[in-house]
């Protein structure tokens, strides 16, 4: 299914229970989105933290944590949250996160601008391939392109 830009907030849409959102893998959550994410997650985090620790989170995995009727896929993003995302590690996160979502038969993901925040990469790098992870799935891929607090999305 192609991939949608929109602007609005992920949490403000209210038929969208999956998401996805870069992380670095040495076990923080402590800025941008990731915050949120921790905030409304505490054992998606605990859980999250611990693999880092251990080694069973590095780039490129997809840490797939569900909570009723909530999915949340991290990706392997960044190596640590001083450098920056790589994007070979994004690449390889939504080649495997699509698969995961079709056979759990989710229809939609909400994910941010990956990597292109505080991953410090180029967006006109990142957004080709969020275009290109889409295509050909049966999973929508909703990237908020521009972040609007509390605004469910409308296309950009």
């Amino acid at each position: 299914m192609p991939t949608s830009f929109v602007t609005g907030d992920l949490f403000a849409a209210r038929d969208v229970f999956a998401f996805a959102h870069g992380c670095n893998c040495a076990g923080a959550m402590g800025k941008g989105i990731a915050v949120e994410f921790k905030r409304r997650y505490p054992q998606m985090f605990k859980e999250y933290k611990e693999r880092c620790q251990d080694g069973r989170f590095q780039l490129g995995d997809v840490f797939v944590w569900r909570k009723g009727p909530k999915t949340v896929f991290n990706l392997g993003t960044q190596p640590h949250w001083k450098a920056s995302a790589e994007l070979p590690a994004i690449e390889k996160a939504l080649r495997t996160m699509i698969p995961l979502a079709e056979q759990a038969k989710i229809e939609r993901i909400a994910i941010p601008r990956i990597g292109a925040g505080l991953g410090a990469l180029d967006w006109s790098l990142v957004r080709p391939l969020l275009q290109a992870a889409g295509e050909g799935s049966t999973v929508q891929l909703l990237v908020f392109e521009t972040f609007v607090a509390g605004q469910a999305p409308t296309s950009t």
